[in-house]
């Protein structure tokens, strides 16, 4: 088994393509496919101590999920069957998507709400990500001036996604024993 689990809910397959962009930068030994969480099991994920969850932000900050059109369920569907997943020793990195000009009161909200799932569970969340270079107003995605994982607006900075996305993997990498 590899020893980094990719699990993202996507609600129009930016996300998707996030994940799969990160998955191709690592062979199947250090990192198992990115799987959409509307085909994962919380025993799957329970197996690793290594993860990189990834979700969109829909309008009004919420976790993508099947009463906001996601294909086949999100993750607000799946979070319920993780709630008994002990996440004690795992280490945890957090991306998510958002618009911070269409939503700037809720810029990647549902990423801190991934992260508060995780870590009252009791996870090493890593890779938190500087909140310079974008405008919005506020975001539950917010720590001590920090994003809690890597913030990306596809509608707004598309062209500074591969670079950001690539800075982050650097910075995880020690965290994830991820070959920079």
């Amino acid at each position: 088994m590899a020893r980094i689990g990719l699990f993202f809910s996507s609600s129009t397959g930016n996300t998707r393509r996030i994940a799969r962009a990160i998955k191709k930068r690592f062979d199947d030994e250090t990192m198992a496919d990115a799987l959409n969480v509307n085909k994962a099991s919380a025993e799957l994920v329970a197996g690793y101590t290594h993860l990189i969850f990834g979700t969109s932000t829909l309008g009004g900050g919420q976790l993508p999920g099947l009463s906001t059109d996601c294909m086949g369920g999100g993750w607000e569907e799946f979070l319920p069957q993780l709630k008994d997943v002990d996440f004690s020793g795992k280490t945890v990195a957090l991306f998510g998507l958002g618009n911070q000009e269409k939503y700037p009161d809720e810029f990647v909200d549902a990423l801190g709400e991934l992260y508060h799932f995780v870590v009252a569970r009791g996870a090493k969340v890593v890779g938190a990500w500087p909140a310079d270079d974008y405008d919005f107003i506020s975001s539950k995605a917010l720590l001590d001036g920090e994003f809690i994982g890597l913030a990306l607006d596809q509608e707004n900075q598309k062209n500074l996604t591969d670079a950001r996305v690539e800075a982050w993997l650097k910075l995880i990498a020690p965290e994830f024993g991820l070959p920079f």
